[in-house]
């Protein structure tokens, strides 16, 4: 057993060594603070530029998988690390929707990265992409919700149940990472999306890492004041194209009303689909077994897009 732990620890510090030999993306000065950009596809794409938004512990590798699928199809990408995630160096507390959509908007800003910007965002970003949409409606050409929490849902007696929950385990993964339990954990479990291997080797140095896990705990720790902020700006504009993607087989009871809040923005889009992928879990729709599904709905949104 102790044979085991040390070989874990060794191939952990393995793993964070190959991945720093080329780390991937650029560090964009935002201020006084600097994030971690990776863009992928050619730059003179014409259409707008996907952009994608991270759920709760996730980074830019998250989306390795369907940024490749992306840039086969000829389309320009980005995917960041928020504060304190991944590369990209810690902000100001508190860490919820509305510090991390200024961070966005000042990265875009400062990145040379023009827009307009079609928003793809997974899980718990479902929050953050609501607060940006109704900041930068004009700036935004298209949204593709991946499995995303919809901010009314938190009303939701089952959702007050998870958040709760996650929010505990979250603030015990932040003690863990300050007591460095992750570090033998990050090659074994790190990557649960099904990435290619660059993009998995980053996961897994980010899981590892007791500052990504500290700084992903505070963030959740923001859900419920992110999602008030999400609750009272402006409804989805019925003009912006907007394309959910779900999931999970069909849900019954409390759960199936979890799935109706997250349909709901298809809906309201007058060009809006929802699509659920039966066979799919929370995090591998992102990994390379999903990834042409998720490019098309990419896409379908994209050509709809003015």
């Amino acid at each position: 057993m102790l044979l085991g732990l040390l070989l874990s620890i060794a191939l952990g510090g393995l793993v964070t060594a190959i991945a720093s030999v080329n780390p991937p993306g650029r560090l964009v000065d935002i201020g006084g603070r600097k994030l971690n950009l990776v863009c992928a596809g050619p730059a003179d794409a014409a259409g707008p530029l996907v952009v994608f938004e991270a759920g709760a512990f996730g980074l830019s590798a998250d989306f390795g998988a369907v940024q490749e699928g992306l840039t086969a199809r000829g389309v320009r990408s980005c995917a960041y690390d928020r504060a304190g995630l991944g590369r990209s160096d810690p902000g100001p507390a508190p860490r919820d929707s509305a510090a991390i959509v200024g961070d966005l908007e000042k990265l875009l800003s400062a990145s040379g990265e023009a827009g307009p910007y079609l928003m793809v965002g997974h899980s718990m970003a479902g929050l953050h992409l609501r607060l940006f949409t109704a900041r930068n409606r004009d700036k935004v050409a298209g949204l593709v919700l991946l499995d995303a929490a919809p901010p009314e849902a938190a009303d939701l007696p089952i959702a007050r149940t998870w958040i709760g929950r996650f929010g505990t385990v979250s603030h015990l993964a932040g003690i863990g990472a300050t007591l460095g339990l992750f570090a033998p954990l990050g090659p074994a479990i790190g990557d649960r999306i099904g990435l290619p291997p660059a993009a998995a080797r980053e996961k897994r140095r980010a899981f590892a890492s007791g500052r990504h896990n500290r700084w992903s705990a505070r963030e959740v720790s923001g859900w419920l004041a992110s999602s008030e902020q999400g609750k009272v700006v402006a409804p989805y504009d019925p003009d912006l194209p907007i394309g959910v993607v779900t999931a999970g087989p069909p849900r019954q009871g409390a759960l199936s009303d979890w799935k109706r809040f997250q349909s709901e923005p298809a809906r309201v889009s007058k060009t809006g689909f929802h699509v659920n992928l039966d066979d799919a879990g929370h995090a591998d729709m992102l990994g390379l077994k999903h990834r042409d599904k998720i490019v098309e709905a990419i896409l379908r949104v994209r050509a709809a897009a003015p």
